[in-house]
């Protein structure tokens, strides 16, 4: 009776547990929107965030019409489910949870794509796309491995989807973004037609997109383990998939960082992502060792995929797709075949006799640990398959959408951004961050706001005006205007309030000159500093001596190296006081800032 209860209790907790896993798969789109969007321009945002809002989507209504039956229904010569609507005809007995779990899943699989081909591809050729690959490409293959296919009958093992998710949307990513085309830029030509420059386009949020590793890497712990049926399989899970991006992202610091003088951001966060998706399929049946060797190699694949897409393939790959997911989902694939050990707590559930095999099929050990070259070789078999089905469907279905619809924009759609031309979207930051937002007050009184009572306000007194050429009477006004890196504001704020000037306007603004600093590198590509960040500082004096202004510039802005800072000098012509009607002299004689 006992027993009974507790099979009871076990199986509803990990019910449950499974249904939030999914849910955790769910909120992947989120950190996949957001790396996405931090790795493009802000002038494709909203067509990045739509993409990935379709896929789900799009992706629902296919996988509800034809995926989830050709990969869940029953097996046919192990190829195919049998298509089927029991959502539909027998609600009451339909498989609810399977249905969610496995839809997260699919739609995982379909937004790889997006960052690959993204900043010059059609929405509707997208769209089309996002729904061939969920009713048909997905789950065709997912059924060898998951659903009682060919794959599973002999062994083969995927637990999450290296090879069944990632190394296949990493696949479609590639054949994708090679269709489409490179951006407008990307590669130089010399007059011959040969590739002499590859040029680096650096994303505009990098807090963006490390706020969506975070998000995918908090994910994947819902990714990896919800399939989990104990305490023991899910700890151990939990392990390797916190060890292993750990590793991959310290590793790819140290190569970046010897190579290029300086530690790679972007290139640290798509290694965190490369050792989670590495990790993914032998994440239950590997030990801690494997997991460590596991990330340590993803992190070097991952930045050596990136190179060789640029330098070799001439593939344009905006946010490194398919370093991350095709690389490493092939070199996670064939980690089982190297690195899968009975001391795993999920081994035995998987292992069979060698004719049949558990829910979590496995052939037996990793070649590193004792079990010789057959699951390995099980593994690649396995992978070329999917593979094989993977590439020719997927190049036969961007071939017909680039027949009938088009893959890419037009030249003048992508250099004005896709937001605009795509979904008539000034801006995805609208109203936030890059427009100002303009009030027409018009006659209407203005009222007063802060803690100062209106009773209380200081009197507006008009005062006289003076002659408008306020240099007849010997008074000098000069405009000192400074430029110089941001690092140094501070510094000459202090400094200036030291000399006696009180008032300033502080720009943000782009420089550029003809020298050549230190090159700078963005995920192993040579970034040209032609427009670089720096602070406009605005003095107006008359009081002050203008060379004390200048003096004491200097003095704080030196440091001997390029990019110092320049100081223009300008003669001001009449100086206004709007509150007070002061001018010349006197409107400059206070403490406000203006």
């Amino acid at each position: 009776m006992s027993q009974a209860i507790y099979d009871a209790i076990h199986s509803e907790v990990y019910g449950v547990w499974f249904l939030i896993g999914a849910a955790f798969v769910f909120w992947m789109q989120a950190g996949f929107a957001m790396v996405e969007t931090g790795f493009t321009r802000a002038k494709n945002a909203g067509n990045i965030l739509m993409k990935n809002l379709m896929d789900f989507c799009i992706g629902t209504i296919m996988f509800i019409l034809i995926g989830f039956g050709l990969f869940l229904g029953e097996d046919l010569v192990g190829i195919i489910g049998k298509p089927g609507f029991d959502i539909f005809t027998d609600y009451a007995n339909f498989d609810w949870a399977n249905f969610v779990f496995n839809l997260v899943f699919c739609a995982t699989t379909a937004t790889i794509v997006s960052g690959s081909m993204a900043e010059r591809t059609k929405f509707l050729s997208y769209c089309v796309y996002s729904a061939v690959i969920s009713a048909v490409i997905y789950p065709v293959e997912a059924h060898w491995t998951w659903g009682g296919g060919w794959l599973s009958k002999i062994g083969f093992h995927d637990f999450a989807g290296s090879n069944c998710i990632h190394m296949v949307g990493g696949i479609c990513a590639l054949i994708g973004a090679a269709m489409v085309g490179p951006r407008i830029g990307k590669f130089v030509k010399n007059k011959e037609g040969k590739i002499t420059k590859v040029n680096a386009f650096p994303g505009h949020s990098l807090t963006i997109g490390c706020l969506g590793v975070f998000i995918l890497w908090l994910g994947w712990y819902g990714f990896n383990g919800a399939a989990a049926t104990s305490i023991d399989e899910m700890a151990s899970i939990f392990v390797t998939t916190t060890i292993a991006p750990s590793v991959a992202t310290v590793v790819a610091m140290i190569f970046t960082w010897v190579k290029y003088g300086k530690p790679d951001v972007s290139m640290c966060l798509n290694a965190s992502l490369a050792g989670l998706v590495a990790i993914t399929a032998p994440c239950d049946v590997c030990d801690a060792f494997g997991a460590i060797v596991i990330g340590a190699v993803s992190g070097l694949i991952v930045v050596f995929g990136v190179w060789f897409l640029d330098y070799k393939l001439r593939v344009d790959d905006p946010v490194g797709a398919v370093a991350v997911h095709l690389c490493n989902g092939i070199w996670g694939t064939i980690s089982v075949g190297l690195f899968a050990t009975k001391t795993a707590p999920a081994f035995a559930r998987g292992y069979g006799d060698g004719v049949s095999f558990g829910a979590n099929q496995i052939a037996g050990e990793g070649l590193f640990y004792g079990g010789g070259f057959k699951q390995l070789g099980i593994q690649l078999l396995g992978m070329f398959s999917t593979a094989l089905w993977t590439a020719v469907t997927i190049a036969l279905a961007f071939l017909v959408i680039k027949k009938i619809f088009g893959l890419r924009v037009s030249r003048e759609e992508e250099i004005e951004g896709l937001d605009v031309k795509e979904h008539g979207l000034q801006s995805a930051y609208a109203g936030f961050a890059t427009l100002p937002e303009y009030i027409d007050e018009g006659d209407a009184p203005v009222a007063v706001t802060g803690d100062v009572p209106v009773a209380e306000a200081v009197e507006v007194k008009e005062m006289p005006k003076v002659a408008a050429d306020v240099r007849a009477s010997g008074e000098k006004i000069t405009k000192v205007e400074v430029v110089c890196k941001e690092s140094r504001l501070e510094s000459l704020k202090n400094a200036m309030v030291g000399i006696g000037i009180t008032g300033m306007t502080v720009t943000h603004v782009l420089g550029c000159g003809v020298q050549k600093g230190k090159p700078e590198y963005y995920r192993g590509v040579e970034v040209e500093a032609s427009l670089l960040p720096k602070i406009q500082v605005d003095i107006v004096v008359c009081k002050v001596p203008v060379s004390q202004v200048v003096e004491t510039a200097k003095k704080v802005l030196y440091t001997g190296h390029i990019g110092d800072g320049k100081i223009f000098v300008y003669d001001v012509e009449n100086v206004v006081k709007v509150r007070t009607g002061e001018e010349g002299y006197d409107a400059l004689q206070d403490v406000e800032q203006f």
